[in-house]
């Protein structure tokens, strides 16, 4: 009796996994809003406002022109990462997305795709910092992502995670606003955090 109410509970729970994955996917959001799948729940947020902006502008600028490799970003690209617990599998946008240019992973990608090539992902919290503080960095270490940059604007801070190993990142370093942060390889140059807000 048990093992069958266990399997009729296992069943209800891929069953509701698969219609929530099936409602996020069809989701039609407005113009400029974005819509996240995040360990089960459809997260729908409105246009950043412009110092949010202003802060990946100044990150990507740097990126491009001292990164010691060639890079390719994008703002908006969809990730498909691991969950934890037993949720369905994420689909996140990072704030900023980061790829060797000689890997060419958003050339024919899907609307979403695996985060294999992926060099560095970063988050500027907004409303909710929680999420990029804690449930963002664990589905990006799950994954294998190697850097992930959190620029907390609540905080005035800027921690780069690194070395993911199963649910965390291993390695992190912290800086407040004003200071440079190091970016490691493939990277290789002191981020310049003065003019974030």
């Amino acid at each position: 009796m048990t093992a069958m109410a266990h399997d009729t509970q296992a069943h209800h729970a891929e069953a509701h996994e698969d219609f929530l994955l099936q409602d996020f996917l069809a989701l039609e959001t407005p113009e400029g809003y974005r819509a996240e799948l995040i360990d089960g729940e459809i997260v729908v947020s409105p246009p950043p406002f412009g110092n949010h902006e202003k802060n990946i502008a100044k990150v990507v600028s740097q990126i491009i022109r001292k990164s010691s490799i060639e890079v390719d970003t994008s703002s908006m690209k969809g990730l498909k990462v691991p969950s934890g617990g037993g949720c369905t599998k994420n689909h996140v946008i990072p704030d900023l997305t980061v790829a060797p240019e000689e890997l060419d992973v958003f050339g024919d990608a899907a609307p979403w795709m695996e985060p294999e090539g992926v060099a560095l992902v970063m988050e500027v919290t907004s409303d909710h910092p929680e999420r990029d503080r804690e449930a963002k960095r664990h589905c990006y270490a799950r994954s294998g992502i190697p850097l992930y940059l959190l620029v907390d604007r609540t905080e005035a801070k800027v921690t780069l995670f690194s070395s993911p190993e199963n649910d965390d990142y291993v390695e992190l370093v912290q800086v407040n606003f004003g200071k440079t942060i190091a970016l490691p390889k493939p990277f290789e140059f002191e981020l310049d955090t003065s003019k974030f807000v």
